[in-house]
């Protein structure tokens, strides 16, 4: 029988199998920020331990609410930083450095093709678009992985799904992950590792690719993977480039990792997504999913376009292009966050900056903070927010509020009709097709 992605990823990391089911595998990434971390850390002092695996291997950031908004806030960063200080820890990424943990660690090149790695976040699991196994992990897990670089997994049972055709204009990655997960349910994939495939992954940039498998979780997924190929070389290669002679070598050493064609699953799954429509959440769980056009006319308060799931370059881009000329609601507080300092610049070399600011928008610096509900667009009891994070529980981004996931390109059209809308650049594709 041959094996998954994930079921290689094990073989080669497996250290220990205490039980037919349970896996230990030595981690080659074990990621921190200033939320989930600092329990770990001072549980580990108290036990004497204060100490890490691999300081090279240990990557940490300050970035769920940053710059700290209060004594508590500026605490847990204190705690953090002094962590990384005591133990020699390079790739801190303090206020100034710091963004997303999730942008930011893919942007550095921290995580390749076969690579296992954990952090105390549920999103973890965007890591596996480089064809990597990275799943969220809770505080004891955490704990291990900094003091003895290992964590215990059970067997990787995986479902597999096969994306067909072409998207449509106006359609992305947001729009592909909110219809897998109206598909199969919040419940659909728990502890298994969604593994995407077929066409639509095939043409997507890594960062669709990221937005993709961000959102695995929210389906129950342990991971979500896909497999590496020549775009994921050419995203890595100012990282990989002494260790290959060429991008081809690269690729021949990463194709190891891709799934055998009699691999087993639990399911394969096969969408074809040549007919999709631009989507949105219109409940309290990512799996409550409506086309927009279905939404249009709702009215909302806030947009925010931002978070480890759409706030790099890509999302920026899509959303400015949208943005371009026109002007926000006089309704809506529009809000952007770049997920990293470098999307930030990126986004200011290209005007785009300018673009959202000369339509209204608050730019701000790289953090998670409205995401979670912290910071830096908390909603009001009561408040709609058209947003291009990944979650939608009740009081998510403030106790009442409503939030609505979208892409960047409906986020971006919504705030300027100040309800959900479709942006223009799907309405033309309708007209193209005579709808």
């Amino acid at each position: 029988m041959g094996k998954t992605i994930a079921e290689k990823i094990f073989e080669d990391h497996c250290i220990d199998q205490p039980f037919q089911d349970v896996y230990v595998l030595k981690l080659d990434r074990v990621f921190c920020h200033e939320m989930t971390t600092p329990m770990a850390i001072k549980d580990l002092i108290a036990r004497n331990k204060d100490r890490v695996f691999d300081p090279d291997k240990i990557k940490a950031v300050i970035d769920h609410v940053t710059p700290a908004k209060d004594s508590k806030t500026a605490e847990q960063g204190k705690i953090l930083r002094d962590w990384a200080e005591r133990n020699g820890i390079k790739d801190f990424f303090d206020i100034g450095r710091n963004g997303v943990c999730h942008a930011l660690f893919s942007e550095k090149g921290f995580v390749r093709p076969g690579f296992t790695a954990i952090m105390g976040d549920s999103h973890t699991c965007t890591y596996g678009a480089f064809g990597a196994f990275a799943a969220g992990v809770g505080t004891t897990d955490l704990e291990v992985g900094i003091l003895k670089g290992v964590c215990a997994f059970r067997s990787p049972r995986a479902i597999k799904f096969i994306l067909k055709g072409t998207l449509p204009n106006g359609v992305y990655a947001k729009d592909v992950i909110l219809y897998i997960i109206s598909k199969v349910g919040v419940n659909g994939a728990t502890d298994c590792v969604m593994e995407f495939t077929g066409p639509v992954i095939d043409s997507m940039s890594m960062e669709s690719r990221m937005t993709i498998c961000n959102m695995a979780i929210e389906a129950g997924g342990t991971c979500g993977i896909c497999y590496p190929d020549m775009v994921t070389v050419d995203y890595l290669w100012d990282f990989i480039k002494d260790e290959f002679p060429s991008k081809e070598e690269a690729l021949n050493s990463y194709r190891k990792y891709i799934s055998d064609s009699n691999a087993k699953y639990e399911k394969v799954l096969e969408y074809d997504l040549s007919g999709l429509e631009p989507l949105v959440t219109f409940g309290y769980k990512p799996d409550e999913v409506k086309t927009v056009r279905e939404m249009e006319g709702t009215k909302v308060n806030q947009v925010y376009i931002g978070s480890c799931t759409n706030g790099r370059i890509e999302d920026l881009r899509i959303a400015a292009k949208v943005l371009k000329g026109k002007k926000i609601s006089d309704k809506v507080r529009g809000i952007l966050s770049p997920a990293t300092p470098k999307v930030y610049e990126k986004a200011l070399s290209e005007g785009i900056i300018k673009t959202f600011m000369d339509a209204g928008f608050c730019v701000t610096n790289p953090t998670c903070g409205a995401c979670i509900g912290m910071s830096n667009g908390v909603l009001a009891e009561g408040e709609v927010c058209a947003s291009t994070t990944n979650r939608n529980f009740n009081g998510r981004m403030g106790k009442g509020g409503m939030v609505h996931l979208m892409s960047p390109a409906t986020a971006a059209a919504t705030a300027i009709a100040g309800y959900i809308t479709n942006a223009p650049l799907f309405r033309a594709n309708q007209r193209r097709k005579g709808r």
